[in-house]
């Protein structure tokens, strides 16, 4: 039995992607489209990896007495050039982790990647193209631009984001209570959507020679 349900988009552009108007999921942001279905993003980019960053119990207080949840942290990513990262909360683990990978892929950005590194220059799309820093909560990430073969020089949480985002070489700096994974998350998201929101020159841009997106 085929359990699988049948997509019928909702929004003008699930019905644009549905009838193959749109291809490409960069012109998905070129154009400011906002994805409100992961079934566009299941289409755009079909693969994408999931890696789970955290699954906590959590409980509110309900009228009928305490009321026990599962949060999962999810990041979801091609390895080049998007990725995105999503929570979700249920009763049991497998819906939380069923909802965080849907709103890990509602979540889904675009990432600007170059050779930022004055020791490198060697012109490949392997780190960050310039500094940039995300905060959440108490927790700030800055994230460096550094030469290749140096590998991802920061926590495990970002270690797991950034390689998802297909960037190999990083130096980082955080700062605050960097234990709370989903902070750390968030931090580390923020600052990788910076690399696109950023403006730089015209030769600020040959300097750096970076890429948004995929390949």
């Amino acid at each position: 039995m085929n359990d699988e349900v049948e997509w019928v988009p909702k929004t003008r552009l699930g019905e644009m992607v549905s009838r193959g108007e749109i291809t490409d999921i960069a012109e998905v942001f070129r154009r400011g489209f906002r994805i409100m279905e992961p079934e566009i993003v299941d289409v755009l980019l079909p693969g994408l990896k999931e890696e789970v960053l955290d699954i906590t119990m959590v409980q509110r207080m309900h009228k009928s007495g305490r009321r026990m949840r599962f949060r999962a942290t999810v990041v979801v990513g091609n390895e080049n050039g998007y990725v995105g990262v999503g929570k979700g909360v249920a009763k049991e683990v497998g819906p939380a982790i069923r909802k965080a990978i849907k709103d890990a892929k509602l979540n889904i950005i675009q990432v600007a990647r170059g050779c930022g590194s004055w020791e490198c220059g060697c012109g490949t799309w392997h780190s960050v193209p310039f500094a940039v820093t995300g905060r959440a909560g108490s927790v700030r990430m800055t994230l460096l631009p550094a030469p290749r073969g140096t590998g991802l020089v920061t926590n495990d949480v970002s270690k797991k984001i950034l390689a998802l985002a297909g960037i190999s070489d990083v130096w980082s700096k955080a700062f605050g209570e960097k234990r709370t994974t989903i902070n750390t998350t968030r931090a580390t998201y923020e600052a990788l959507r910076k690399t696109t929101r950023m403006k730089l020159n015209e030769s600020a841009v040959k300097a750096v020679g970076f890429t948004v997106g995929a390949r």
